[in-house]
């Protein structure tokens, strides 16, 4: 007898920061419980390759093959990360739904929530999420939002699982095979590319922001600066991090990491920089865990409750223009050893919340009884 429990996220897609978060969760459960572990997954070969687990095209199943996935778990788990906005809700609420038809239990792992903007969305997400069995969310603003919209059940504010990463060394070697230099201070930056997630963002405007400041750290600093794709894909990092080097006069002085990394390598290489500039929440969240002072230039609440906690607060990047996010980037490089001792304070009393999820989920599985595996 051993439970059977299925994932559900965003996972398969290429992103560094929700492969962290599978990774993350796939170790607790490993560590914490005997279990057959099924994830979900956009690309399932890719997740079984990474993550060395069994793994399904959930989005390419007809109903009745979903349904007999689902009938035989002893628990489904929906989460971690920001999967509850518009564009990608209604899938992942869809197999949440029929879960709980079969009276299967569900438990919501640390995400996030937002950007909703269709009513139809929102009314989704009340009438599904107040019939699953625990809820744990990553920030403090999640947990307000549910309750806003109506969500009547208890909600536990944990943090996100990718806190407890652990890094991959990244040699000197390998920073002089990407043409970095290490006796030249290395600035990392991150963007994304406008969409569902980010439907606010002016491609012109954060481009020509970011040029300008990766430009006056070039000249300011002397530093070097590498855009790290924290999402491959078309029409992704990559491409918007070329679209903002062509923008800029020191073009010769910037770079962007080539190859593809597992997310502990990226975190490996983060703590190989002096200082970080970035909108992806995981890129700002590795750069938490190697105390690496950073400015963020947040897009979204999920990035906001992350600063929140550490008491980090920053405008948005649609706020931002150049002479203040430079102002920002001068300061914060003064006060870097400031920002390095308040991470140093901050991040392992997340990385204990992060903890917690897992000690939720295992507490509410002790009370079920595991069923057969040959069901």
């Amino acid at each position: 007898m051993k439970y059977k429990i299925a994932v559900s996220g965003s996972y398969g897609g290429m992103n560094a920061g929700d492969e962290a978060i599978l990774e993350s969760i796939l170790k607790q459960l490993r560590a914490s419980l005997d279990a057959e572990i099924v994830v979900f997954s956009r690309n399932p070969k890719d997740t079984e390759q990474r993550h060395k687990v069994r793994a399904l095209p959930i989005r390419e199943m007809d109903k009745d093959a979903i349904l007999n996935e689902l009938k035989s778990l002893d628990l489904f788990i929906l989460g971690g990360g920001g999967i509850l906005f518009d564009g990608y809700v209604e899938g992942f609420l869809r197999d949440v739904r029929w879960a709980k038809e079969l009276g299967i239990p569900v438990f919501v792992y640390a995400v996030s929530i937002g950007p909703l903007k269709k009513a139809e969305n929102k009314q989704m997400v009340v009438e599904v999420l107040n019939t699953v069995d625990r809820i744990t969310v990553r920030e403090g603003e999640a947990k307000r939002m549910m309750h806003e919209m109506g969500i009547e059940l208890d909600i536990e504010v944990t943090s996100d699982p990718a806190l407890l990463m652990q890094e991959e060394s990244w040699t000197l070697e390998a920073l002089k095979a990407q043409g970095i230099n290490s006796e030249i201070p290395l600035v990392g930056f991150s963007l994304r590319e406008p969409g569902d997630a980010a439907p606010e963002l002016n491609i012109d405007q954060y481009h020509a922001v970011l040029a300008n400041a990766a430009d006056f750290m070039v000249e300011r600093f002397g530093a070097q600066i590498l855009f790290v794709p924290m999402e491959r894909g078309e029409n992704k990092d990559i491409q918007h991090s070329h679209a903002v080097i062509s923008r800029m006069s020191s073009a010769h002085r910037a770079s962007v990491l080539s190859g593809d990394y597992t997310s502990g390598q990226i975190l490996g290489l983060v703590g190989r920089m002096a200082f970080a500039v970035g909108m992806r929440l995981h890129f700002l969240i590795f750069a938490g865990i190697q105390k690496v002072p950073f400015v963020p230039l947040p897009y979204a609440s999920k990035v906001s409750g992350f600063l929140s906690d550490l008491e980090m607060p920053m405008p948005a990047i649609t706020k931002m223009n150049t002479g203040k996010l430079c102002a920002l980037i001068d300061r914060s490089w003064d006060r870097r050893d400031r920002i390095k001792k308040q991470l140093e304070e901050k991040v392992p009393q997340l990385q204990e919340r992060a903890k917690l999820t897992n000690t939720l989920l295992w507490d509410f599985l002790k009370s079920l009884k595991p069923k057969p595996l040959d069901l």
